[in-house]
């Protein structure tokens, strides 16, 4: 028996994903992403916006009509932002009364497992061997390491992402002093795994390194291509390579580049990566476009 396609959204902290997966063909049929900047605002006043809502649910309301879906039908999750805010619950509401999306607040131990899962099966489709391997999810919100050992793994979910690291440190020296800070942290979290993870692959997802990955390969925002970006390599110096060019650009070139709603945050998200080359004591990472919306598919068809 044919299993019908289905459609998952994610919604972070800063990007809005929808993915439509058909399992008879193992292909995904539509795909829809735009930056609604749902945590602006979240570390001064704890709450998600009216102007952050609004955006979400003319983001909702553009991806139905783009991809010709019912979001009332759509398996929707939500993360990190929508964790921290006190007006969480009325969020919710709202966005159900106004698009028919019924969003899920997943803890961060679901989140990556669902990460994971997709992890896993883009590990497979490019004949990677997908045994021990480290996954860097950089979000908006937070920031998860996820530690994976055959059939089993550990994670840890980091409470700072670009989004909220950009906002609370308005100085980029002050946010890199708080990394150091946060490097500690997850210094600890490796150590109290007790394994070497020397023979561990890194893998990196999410907008920074998958911006960086394109950059790498001459690709702007608008020529995006994630079959090209899934699988390539980034390094500690293609960081450094891609700060540098970053720095020279005028804004409306670097926007082209990076993408709208993302020129802000770039550099602090090349911080958190690089920073966590540094913990793991890595010089390369494998990156991939595949992330929360696709194991959130993946996991409905297994179920």
């Amino acid at each position: 028996m044919s299993a019908a396609p289905v459609t998952a959204i994610d919604l972070g902290s800063n990007s809005f994903r929808v993915v439509t997966y058909d399992f008879d063909t193992n292909t995904i049929l539509n795909e829809f992403h735009e930056v609604v900047g749902m945590a602006d605002g979240l570390v001064q006043t704890g709450k998600i916006s009216h102007k952050a809502q609004q955006r979400v649910i003319d983001a909702i309301n553009r991806a139905a009509l783009n991809l010709n879906f019912d979001p009332s039908n759509a398996i929707c999750v939500t993360t990190a932002a929508m964790r921290y805010a006190s007006n969480n619950q009325e969020v919710l509401k709202n966005f159900q009364e106004k698009t028919g999306a019924n969003f899920k607040i997943i803890d961060p131990q679901e989140e990556a497992r669902l990460t994971l899962l997709a992890i896993k099966y883009a590990l497979k489709r490019e004949n990677y061997k997908s045994e021990k391997f480290i996954v860097l999810d950089i979000g908006g919100g937070s920031t998860e390491v996820i530690v994976n050992t055959y059939d089993t793994f550990v994670a840890q979910s980091f409470p700072f992402g670009i989004v909220t690291l950009t906002q609370k440190y308005r100085d980029i020296e002050a946010t890199k002093k708080a990394l150091n800070l946060l490097k500690e942290e997850i210094h600890s979290f490796i150590d109290s795994l007790s394994f070497d993870l020397e023979n561990y692959r890194f893998i990196a997802t999410a907008g920074t390194p998958t911006t960086i990955a394109a950059v790498k390969l001459g690709l702007d925002a608008y020529a995006y291509d994630k079959n090209k970006v899934n699988g390539t390599k980034v390094t500690k110096e293609d960081l450094y390579k891609a700060l540098e060019l970053f720095k020279n650009k005028p804004l409306e070139e670097l926007t082209q580049l990076v993408g709208k709603g993302r020129v802000e945050f770039i550099e602090v998200g090349i911080l958190i990566y690089e920073a966590i080359f540094e913990v793991l004591n890595k010089n390369e990472s494998i990156v991939f476009d595949d992330g929360l919306r696709e194991g959130v598919a993946i996991n409905s068809f297994l179920r």
